[in-house]
């Protein structure tokens, strides 16, 4: 009875256990200037690939390790990283109804502050996954997390409340039977949340200062774990949602759809931007895309269903395609024509989707081994590292280092810094 009181109050009352600014008593603090960041899922606008170098491609629980740090909770959310901070959430509880946002000091792995909030939406989730299932998006001043009860919330980079939204008490029918684990997006100053689930299902626009609706469109219903994809075009952008049955691309200012594609896709897999506009999207087979006039249906320039996937996505790098199947095999084919260029054996299996540096791809697999392959015509294993612990969310590269998240820790892989 008290829960349910408390749960119906001002969403302030929610932040139960703060935990206090560490050495920085509550002030911005003064870093050494930009840095770069990984600010999303798979990184800057979602593409798996990270303009960092100097990374390392050997590492154990004790080699290159530069810090790790405990989690209070279970999560397949990924790390997000700006200005010299890494986010992260988590979940705990018997119901996993503790929700936590952490914030980490990227060189020494410090625990700068944690906020805690109550679920209000449905936590009956997979074993697989967690209330913690979507990654948290920052714009280096802020940080948004939305978790699977429908929960979303803005902080300041210092933990700081902004505004706090429950979707299941605004949205009711808003259903979670699997757990919801698609990522929220940000362009400019409207944070989009991708709502697709069995009840009600819908594709929302937030202020990122305020958390008030911008738009809101009936989406679907079905159970989805697709991250959207944000298309830039000068002072405008498009936003493409994904489901098993359409991608479906709506303009950024209004919500107004632009154009949609349907076919049988991946309800997993998130839409890749190719370096010549093209858009791929993936399922029964994978897909190059040719958006074109408005309202118009988009030209398909190849399919290939030799391309496929499980739970990751692909990545698009330099021409070139790379995709993970359910059985371990890493393909590779051209971005232009679809045509197969060769494939590698991997030791799956993966949850966390591929990522690109330094001309190399790596790839965490379910036991915590991450495949480090250089790519080339003849493409080889540089190395397998082995962190000892399970991995299902993709990694973040940030800063010259990798941040890798377990349900117990937050792994920091990289030169350890004074």
């Amino acid at each position: 009875m008290i829960r349910s009181i408390l749960a119906g109050i001002a969403p302030i009352l929610l932040t139960l256990a703060t935990t206090v600014d560490i050495a920085y008593s509550g002030q911005r603090a003064q870093g050494p200037g930009p840095k770069k960041a990984w600010p999303q899922f798979r990184g800057p606008n979602g593409t798996g690939v990270s303009a960092d170098t100097g990374l390392p491609t050997t590492w154990s629980t004790t080699e290159n390790v530069a810090w790790k740090a405990e989690l209070p909770g279970r999560g397949v959310s990924c790390p997000v990283v700006a200005n010299g901070r890494v986010y992260l959430t988590a979940s705990s509880g018997f119901r996993q109804d503790r929700l936590h946002v952490l914030c980490f000091e990227t060189t020494s792995g410090i625990k700068l502050w944690e906020r805690q909030f109550w679920a209000t939406g449905l936590t009956q989730c997979h074993p697989k996954t967690a209330m913690a299932a979507p990654t948290p998006v920052t714009d280096g001043d802020r940080v948004f997390a939305l978790f699977a009860t429908g929960d979303v919330v803005g902080l300041d980079r210092d933990g700081n409340l902004l505004w706090y939204r429950s979707l299941a008490r605004d949205y009711p029918p808003i259903s979670n039977n699997v757990g919801m684990a698609a990522s929220p997006v940000l362009w400019r100053g409207t944070l989009f949340l991708p709502m697709e689930n069995a009840g009600a299902s819908f594709a929302l626009a937030l202020d990122k200062h305020t958390g008030q609706n911008r738009w809101k469109v009936d989406r679907q219903r079905g159970i989805n774990w697709v991250t959207p994809l944000v298309i830039e075009n000068g002072d405008s952008a498009t936003l493409v949602f994904q489901t098993k049955a359409e991608a479906t691309a709506y303009d950024a200012e209004t919500g107004r759809k632009v154009w949609e594609y349907e076919a049988g896709l991946s309800e997993v897999s998130t839409p890749n931007l190719g370096e010549n506009g093209a858009v791929f999207v993936a399922g029964g087979d994978f897909v190059a895309l040719k958006p074109t006039a408005k309202d118009a249906v988009p030209e398909v320039l190849w399919k290939s269903n030799k391309l496929r996937m499980a739970y990751t996505s692909a990545v698009i790098h330099q021409g070139r395609a790379y995709a993970v199947n359910n059985a371990g095999i890493l393909q590779c084919a051209d971005a232009k024509t679809g045509e197969a260029l060769w494939q590698l054996r991997l030791k799956g299996p993966f949850w966390a989707s591929p990522l690109i540096a330094e001309g190399r791809l790596y790839i965490t697999n379910e036991e915590g081994l991450t495949s480090v392959v250089q790519l080339s015509n003849d493409p080889a294993i540089l190395a397998t590292n082995a962190l000892g612990e399970p991995v299902t969310a993709t990694p973040a590269i940030a800063e010259g280092r990798f941040f890798l998240r377990t349900d117990k820790h937050l792994w920091c892989v990289g030169e350890k810094k004074p």
